[in-house]
C-alpha cells in the first residue's frame, strides 16, 4: 500500500466513525463542530502550507479524501467563502500577519468569512460599487451599503472592497479590506428567500472604523484584488464536492423511483449520473492544478459553469420525474421537502459566483479569444459617471 493508498484508507476509516448521515448546515454550532475534528484529523486544508493551519501534503491526497467524502454530506457551505475564497485571496495577497492571524482560524470553523462585493447598483459590474472608505490619521472610515451577502449574518469576518478614490477611472481607486463583522456600525439585515431560509444579506456600514492594517493588497488597486477573489470564487464553486447524499444526485433520485423503473426514466438518470461523473473528473483535475500551484485563469469559469449547468439539469429531471404526482409533501415527509428546497435553490447557481452570462462571456473572451464586449466607460473618472450611464 502506497502513501496515498494508506491516506485515503485512514480517510475512509474517519469519515465513517465520524461523519454526518444527515445534513448538520443548518445547525452552526454542529458544524463548526465537525470542521474543528475534522481540522484535528489532518483533513482540512489539506494543501494549505503547515505554517497557516493547513496539512502541507498534496494534490492527490486532496483527491483522495475528496472521493471518500462524496459519499456524506458533510457541512461545507458554512465555511465555504472561508476556505474557498477568503483563505486563498489572502495567502496571494495578504501579509504575512494577516496570514498567520487569520488562516488557522478559517480551517477550524472558529471564524466564518462572508464576501462584501455587490450592492445594490454594483451587481455582475462590481466595478461600479459605490461604498467608501476614507483614509483617516488612525486608519479608515467607510460608509455604505452592501447586498446579496452570504452567510454574513453568522459571519465573524468579511472580505470588502470599497472606493478609496472616486477621481479615477472605476476600475481603480478601489481597495480590499478585512471587516470585523461585530464593529460599530454594522448593520447585517437578513434577506428570506423563495425556500423560506436565509442565506443572504443586507450589510449596511454607517461610519465602520477599519485599522491601517486591514488593506488587503495596495491601497487603490482593489479591482485587481477583487478579480483574484472572483478567480479563486470560480474555481472553489466549480469545484465544490458534489456529494452524493444531495436530494438531487442520480443516486438520490433513482432511490425515489417505483420499482421496476421504465426503460426512459433509467436513460435519464443514467445520463445525469455521466454529467456528474464528467463535472466531478473536471473539478478534480482543476484542484489538482491548483494545489500543485498551476494558474487556472478563466478556466475557472468553465468549471464554475459546468458545475451550475449540473444543477439546473438534475433539477429539472427531478420535476420531471415527479410529473402529475408533483411535489406536494406531507408535513413528516422530511425526503421530500428537502428536495423541494434544493430545487428551489437551484436557480441561484447560475446566478451566484456571477452569472451563467457573465462566465460565457468570460470564456468567449479569455478562453476561445473571441472579440471582447464594448466597455466605454472603463476609463471615465466614476464620480463623472451617472446612474444611466453605468453598465449594468
Amino acid at each position: 500500500m502506497d502513501e496515498i493508498d494508506f491516506y485515503r484508507a485512514r480517510a475512509r476509516e474517519w469519515l465513517a466513525e465520524h461523519a454526518p448521515r444527515t445534513d448538520i448546515e443548518t445547525d452552526l454550532e454542529a458544524s463548526r463542530d465537525f470542521q474543528a475534528r475534522l481540522h484535528a484529523a489532518g483533513f482540512a486544508g489539506i494543501t494549505w502550507p503547515a505554517d497557516y493551519g493547513g496539512q502541507g501534503l498534496a494534490a492527490q491526497h486532496e483527491r483522495a479524501f475528496r472521493d471518500e467524502a462524496m459519499r456524506y454530506p458533510l457541512p461545507a457551505v458554512p465555511f465555504a467563502i472561508g476556505i474557498g475564497m477568503a483563505g486563498p485571496v489572502l495567502m496571494d495577497l495578504g501579509t504575512e500577519e494577516q496570514r498567520r492571524r487569520y488562516l488557522p482560524p478559517i480551517l477550524r470553523g472558529e471564524e466564518i468569512w462572508c464576501q462584501l462585493f455587490s450592492e445594490p447598483d454594483a451587481g455582475s459590474d462590481v466595478a461600479s460599487l459605490q461604498t467608501r472608505a476614507v483614509r483617516e490619521a488612525d486608519g479608515w472610515v467607510v460608509t455604505g451599503q452592501k447586498v446579496w451577502a452570504s452567510r454574513a449574518h453568522f459571519a465573524e469576518r468579511g472580505i470588502l472592497v470599497a472606493r478609496t478614490d472616486p477621481g479615477r477611472p472605476k476600475h481603480s481607486g478601489l481597495t480590499m479590506f478585512v471587516v470585523d463583522m461585530r464593529a460599530a456600525g454594522i448593520d447585517v439585515r437578513p434577506l428570506r428567500d423563495m425556500t423560506g431560509n436565509v442565506h443572504f444579506n443586507e450589510v449596511y456600514f454607517d461610519g465602520v472604523r477599519l485599522p491601517p492594517d486591514a488593506v488587503v493588497g495596495r491601497v487603490d488597486e482593489g479591482w485587481s484584488a477583487a478579480l483574484t477573489m472572483l478567480k479563486h470564487e470560480r474555481v472553489a464553486i466549480g469545484t465544490r464536492n458534489r456529494s452524493e447524499a444531495t436530494p438531487l444526485s442520480a443516486r438520490a433520485l433513482a432511490l425515489r423511483q417505483a420499482s421496476p423503473m421504465s426503460p426512459e426514466v433509467h436513460a435519464a438518470l443514467g445520463r445525469l449520473a455521466v454529467e456528474e461523473r464528467a463535472v466531478a473528473l473536471l473539478a478534480a483535475r482543476m484542484a489538482e492544478e491548483r494545489a500543485a500551484g498551476a494558474e487556472l485563469g478563466a478556466r475557472g469559469s468553465v468549471a464554475k459553469l459546468a458545475s451550475s449547468q449540473l444543477a439546473r439539469n438534475a433539477a429539472d429531471l427531478a420535476v420531471s420525474l415527479a410529473a402529475d404526482r408533483g411535489i406536494g409533501f406531507e408535513a413528516d415527509d422530511r425526503q421530500t421537502a428537502e428536495l423541494i428546497t434544493a430545487i428551489d435553490w437551484t436557480p441561484a447557481s447560475g446566478i451566484a459566483g456571477g452569472t451563467t452570462e457573465v462566465q460565457r462571456n468570460i470564456i468567449a473572451e479569455r478562453v476561445l479569444g473571441l472579440p471582447k464586449e464594448p466597455q466605454s466607460d472603463r476609463d471615465v473618472p466614476f464620480n463623472r459617471l451617472t446612474v444611466g450611464s453605468i453598465k449594468r
